[in-house]
């Protein structure tokens, strides 16, 4: 059988599209260089900057045979969606103006693309929709303002409110808010006009973002990709609900195997990294049609994936890890059904969605739905509005050894059944942990912040057979079933007991006293159901799950379940802070000694009871049952040893200063 070595073709901007590759003789593009690779090669990008939309033409067949794509050893490499403009002309005042023809876009012109879509939320049903366009000085974007008037008299926003919370977050920097456009699109031309605040664009750098997205197929089932070692920027990525095509900066378009790396990610307009689903699934139908509420389209969604492939054989073990990710609209990585079997680790994530321009409820710093079998393990995620979202679906998923600090709100697991597990974290944002869900297990984390609950009855969602896409059936989400063991509660002199909210049957507070009224063991719950003159679903309709909690240090007011054994509680002597410091972040604590009479086993899938309404263990990916027995800065831990509460085996009683990232 004859076979072609692997070769290597490079990429420089002194290149030409006519040269044969070599190192000698480079291409000019890396798109030129896509139509070249075949399964095996590597794609070497020398230095400089490259404005263009790479659209892999084939992938790998295999992890060992993937087709790489990587900046040259010691090169930096830029890769952007926008263009450099030029030639701007004063309009009055800090004002200036610009007439871009249409060809630049081709038949995507982003400031005629309206920001729009399932689950975005405009003030009122006339609200202007805001744009996909923006504009960048010296790389930093501006806001778009509606009107042609309030370029010249800007507003200055101090703050913004998050619609979900009720709370409000302070923009960081006020003053860059009156860098503002605005434009118009006609039929040939487009007019942006800008308002520098002082500077001259035509002595600094200008640009406007051009291409939807910088590294992205357009096809599905390019398998077998890396991206590694580039700084990706500037797309006019769109909106990307879980009930519609996902396009993202980067990203595998309905994939398998893809390795995104080593990379710096910035200025998405919407979405980063994508590993979302694809149109034919859905697409934006609950907003076109209007016939039917978002959550029964997304509900039929994966039953169309599963007719069109959705199984690990054609979809998902992507891995995404040590990239720099931030400055995006919407997500940091956002995906539905296409995340499957994926790794997301080591990564840095902030600055997402704190500008505020637009809101909708699918913004997080990582944004998954369906994230079967996905490991989020020791990533660094801060100023975002919220740090994760796992929505739907979140199965054989395992968040663990992550770092969330001053984001709105660090994590948000909603209407999902588990197994899920979250071990080994420090969430150090004023809201801690929301669960709308039930089966989840929490082991050695440190929550600083509240702990929200609600059942989701209204919604009833699909779970699946054991680290499979395979639907086995579908359930409301009554809440409980949780597990809460050798976790730290912080509360706040603020609010120290739990308490309900506007939204029914939600609670909130500090600690596990939430859970106060659930039975503590599925013996408990099952003497709820004995009584045999009840019908058979309705006996289940008031009957509260079980919870599993127990081993948990509260300090500071937060309070413990109420039936909880082992559980260690003191009101004074206790402070913790996430501090940066250099290029390190640290965790400064200051505990009494009553912390260091809290000791416990290390925690495996074993100790921990069964999830009920999937009737599912919680097992590594391969089936075995999981061992929660590294800490968050990697130290092993021993079966033969105890260890205090919290994320790292080091924390004891007295002032102490561990580094965390």
């Amino acid at each position: 059988m004859n076979t072609v070595a692997p070769t290597t073709l490079h990429v420089a901007t002194t290149g030409s599209d006519t040269a044969d590759g070599s190192a000698y003789s480079p291409l000019r593009t890396i798109n030129r260089a896509a139509a070249v690779a075949r399964p095996g090669d590597t794609v070497v990008v020398h230095g400089g900057e490259y404005r263009e939309w790479v659209r892999p033409r084939r992938g790998g067949l295999s992890d060992a045979r993937r087709i790489t794509y990587q900046a040259a050893p010691g090169e930096h490499v830029v890769i952007k969606g926008s263009e450099p403009v030029t030639g701007w002309e004063q309009g009055g005042g800090d004002v200036w103006t610009v007439t871009v023809p249409n060809t630049l876009f081709g038949s995507f012109n982003p400031y005629a693309e309206q920001i729009e879509g399932d689950w975005i939320v405009y003030p009122k049903k006339d609200t202007p929709r805001k744009h996909l366009g923006d504009v960048y000085l010296n790389g930093r974007s501006f806001y778009e303002v509606l009107t042609l008037p309030e370029v010249f008299d800007p507003p200055l926003r101090a703050e913004a409110t998050d619609d979900w919370t009720g709370g409000t977050d302070h923009i960081r920097d006020p003053e860059q808010t009156r860098h503002v456009w605005y434009a118009e699109v006609g039929p040939d031309v487009t007019t942006i006009w800008a308002n520098f605040q002082g500077a001259d664009p035509n002595a600094e750098a200008v640009e406007i973002n051009v291409r939807r997205s910088v590294f992205y197929p357009a096809e599905h089932h390019i398998d077998y990709i890396t991206v590694r070692g580039f700084e990706l920027a500037h797309a006019a990525s769109p909106w990307a609900p879980p009930t519609a095509d996902q396009p993202g900066l980067i990203g595998p378009n309905w994939a398998k195997g893809w390795i995104i790396e080593d990379n710096v990610i910035h200025d998405a307009k919407c979405s980063a990294i994508s590993l979302g689903k694809e149109a034919s699934t859905g697409h934006n139908y609950a907003t076109l049609r209007g016939d039917k509420p978002g959550y029964q389209y997304q509900l039929e969604s994966v039953f169309s994936a599963r007719q069109i492939g959705w199984d690990r054989e054609h979809v998902g073990s992507h891995v995404v890890r040590r990239n720099t990710i931030y400055d995006c609209g919407q997500n940091g990585i956002v995906g539905h059904l296409g995340c499957v079997f994926s790794t997301i680790e080591d990564n840095h994530i902030y600055n997402i969605a704190i500008k505020r321009e637009f809101y909708g409820y699918e913004i997080a710093g990582i944004k998954l739905h369906a994230a079967i079998d996905v490991t989020i393990r020791h990533n660094r995620i801060h100023d975002c509005t919220l740090g994760t979202w796992l929505d739907w679906q979140t199965q054989g998923t395992r968040v663990t050894r992550n770092l969330f600090h001053d984001n709105n709100r660090d994590l948000f697991v909603e209407v999902s059944h588990g197994p899920y597990l979250v071990d080994h974290n420090i969430f150090g944002s004023r809201a801690s942990l929301e669960v709308f869900s039930q089966g989840g297990a929490f082991v050695s984390n440190l929550v600083c912040g509240t702990v929200s609950l609600e059942p989701v009855v209204e919604r009833p969602t699909p779970y699946h057979v054991p680290h499979s896409t395979q639907v086995a059936g579908y359930a409301a989400i009554h809440g409980g079933d949780d597990r809460h063991i050798g976790n730290i509660f912080l509360g706040s002199d603020a609010g120290r007991a739990y308490g309900p909210t506007a939204r029914a049957g939600q609670v909130v507070g500090y600690g596990t006293a939430g859970y106060d009224g659930h039975p503590s063991s599925l013996t408990s719950y099952f003497d709820q159901l004995a009584d045999p003159s009840t019908g058979d679903h309705e006996r289940f309709m008031g009957a509260k799950q079980p919870v599993y909690i127990r081993d948990n240090f509260y300090a500071s007011g937060a309070v413990p379940y109420e039936a909880e054994e082992g559980a260690v509680v003191v009101d004074q002597g206790v402070s913790v802070a996430v501090v940066e410091d250099g290029d390190g972040v640290y965790l400064e604590a200051a505990l009494p000694t009553r912390f260091d009479h809290l000791r416990i086993n290390v925690v495996t899938g074993k100790d921990l009871e069964r999830v009920r309404v999937v009737d599912a263990e919680f097992e590594d990916h391969d089936g075995s049952p999981v061992a929660i027995d590294v800490d968050l800065g990697g130290a092993p831990k021993s079966a033969e040893e105890t260890y205090p509460a919290g994320p790292l085996a080091a924390l004891a009683s007295g002032i102490s200063r561990i580094r965390v990232w």
